[in-house]
């Protein structure tokens, strides 16, 4: 994992995955909020943070059946072992502190659900000036469909080494293992950051993040899309 591009502007990638009560930003909420930190050390990029937390509902809230049926989580394990909102905005505040990119395999989503937590439960300005960059758009530009985080895991070859489990830790995870056969693939990451590719036929899903720039991004494009 070389990554010097994104490592001569950036000080930290911070990659985040969430599980959700459903696919609505504004209404459902994040059940696990999991977060990898990849700094330089010694010339070298090296995971320094691993963060995993379930977090609790608000008062009424459940996972729903088909929810717990795909991640494994329930509203028993939330009850038991979920913290505050409050206390994960306070640690994505010091997660994306300094010159951090934020990066996520369909980052569109997780940025999302991540902005609405921290406008209910946090600060939103902490993600002012941040860069992002989305991983499944950097895929679709590169391989045919399907394209979900799974067909990456097997087209790259990384099947051993992870698992697209539907927890958000090991899918953060698998992203690292993803983003880093990305670069050895083909050295452009940082042309997709605040570039994100959107299906043509059913458009940008719920509200545009202000900081990005959307592109409609075919399944077989016939260009990488920051020349589209």
């Amino acid at each position: 994992m070389a990554l010097e591009t994104l490592f001569a502007k950036y000080d930290r990638l911070l990659l985040i995955d969430t599980e959700t009560t459903g696919l609505n930003y504004a209404r459902d909420e994040i059940i696990e909020f999991s977060a990898v930190a990849v700094e330089q050390v010694d010339g070298q990029p090296k995971v320094v943070l691993e963060y995993d937390q379930l977090v609790t509902l608000s008062p009424g809230g459940f996972v729903p059946a088909k929810i717990e049926q795909l991640t494994g989580i329930s509203t028993a394990d939330i009850r038991e072992r979920g913290i505050p909102k409050t206390r994960v905005c306070r640690d994505i505040a010091e997660m994306v502190t300094g010159n951090t990119l934020l990066l996520a395999y369909n980052a569109h989503f997780d940025l999302s659900f991540m902005f609405y937590m921290l406008l209910r439960d946090g600060d939103p300005a902490i993600l002012k000036g941040k860069d992002k960059l989305d991983l499944l758009t950097v895929y679709k530009d590169r391989h045919a469909f399907p394209h979900r985080l799974c067909n990456a895991i097997e087209v790259y070859g990384l099947s051993d080494r992870v698992v697209n489990s539907h927890r958000a830790i090991d899918d953060v995870i698998a992203t690292v293992a993803v983003m880093e056969a990305m670069e050895a693939e083909k050295n452009d990451l940082e042309r997709y950051v605040n570039l994100f590719g959107y299906n043509p036929k059913y458009g940008i899903e719920g509200k545009p993040i202000g900081s990005v720039t959307y592109k409609p991004q075919p399944y077989n494009p016939t260009c990488p899309l920051y020349e589209a």
